[in-house]
């Protein structure tokens, strides 16, 4: 891929649900899955994916996420039907082994996908991200009904409504983890719908739900115990606080991961420089 290289849109069909995408590159390069954030869409590569080289590349959105399908009422987005989806996809596409690039949300997909039929990913990058939130064991039943009353009382309740894109644009730069103007841009533009009175975002609100259950640390570390592929872990000096002293335990845990740190924020992949500087870090390992 090289910059002059737009993308082309697909779709897959999944287990009754409608996965979109962004394909880049041809057939015959090196074939990656690229994964975005949680509440984030397949634009959140667009600046990064121009810069890559040599791949064959499916930037997706997540299901209830940019212009793929809802689940649902009442339906769950637990990681590990994302999990599930990704090798779907795949399936479609008739890669039998391929590379996968995840960012927060998207590499923790990736992470739980390597560990899960290891034999089929050659190589795992990461981009700020690595292991979902755990609780112990003893805790899941209070998870459970902590997600139970959430959606009892967040069943009706959407995303808020803005009167113009620009507004819209503006909220997202500001939200907890904050955006650079272009890169919220991009986002938006996938991510925005018209409705009666103004925007909102396409994403299924029941995204913000607390899961009905989640992995223990035991779990997580089965899964890395099970990876073959080739590991690269990109680390955001400016990234979020909460998640850095677990990144640095599991850096230390399993040394079999390849680790870079640079200047940028949680997307830093979606900031001109730090990509510029993260493209031939993401070239090198990919081509080895």
């Amino acid at each position: 891929m090289n910059s002059s290289q737009a993308f082309r849109n697909c779709e897959f069909d999944v287990n009754g649900i409608t996965l979109a995408g962004q394909e880049w590159g041809m057939p015959g390069d090196l074939p990656v899955i690229a994964l975005h954030g949680w509440l984030d869409n397949a634009a959140s590569f667009d600046v990064l994916a121009p810069l890559l080289k040599g791949l064959h590349l499916i930037t997706l959105d997540c299901a209830g996420h940019g212009l793929s399908s809802h689940r649902g009422q009442g339906s769950a987005y637990h990681i590990w039907q994302d999990v599930g989806e990704v090798f779907a996809v795949a399936d479609q596409m008739g890669w039998e082994r391929f590379g996968l690039l995840g960012h927060s949300r998207g590499a923790i997909i990736s992470m739980l996908a390597a560990g899960t039929f290891p034999e089929r990913i050659s190589h795992l990058a990461m981009l700020d991200g690595l292991f979902p939130s755990t609780v112990p064991v003893e805790q899941a039943p209070q998870q459970l009904a902590r997600s139970i009353i959430e959606l009892q009382r967040n069943r009706h309740r959407g995303f808020a409504l803005y009167p113009d894109v620009d507004t819209a644009v503006l909220v997202r730069q500001r939200s907890e983890i904050p955006l650079n103007e272009a890169a919220a841009r991009l986002l938006t533009r996938r991510g925005l719908v018209e409705v009666e009175g103004g925007y909102t975002w396409r994403s299924d609100p029941q995204l913000k739900l607390a899961s009905g259950f989640k992995l223990s640390d035991e779990h997580v570390d089965a899964f890395m115990q099970r990876i073959s592929a080739r590991m690269l872990l990109v680390l955001a000096e400016e990234g979020i606080p909460r998640l850095s002293e677990r990144h640095e335990q599991a850096i230390g845990r399993y040394p079999q991961i390849q680790v870079e740190r640079l200047a940028g924020g949680h997307h830093l992949h979606m900031e001109e420089s730090p990509a510029g500087e993260l493209a031939p870090i993401l070239n090198r390992f990919f081509q080895t």
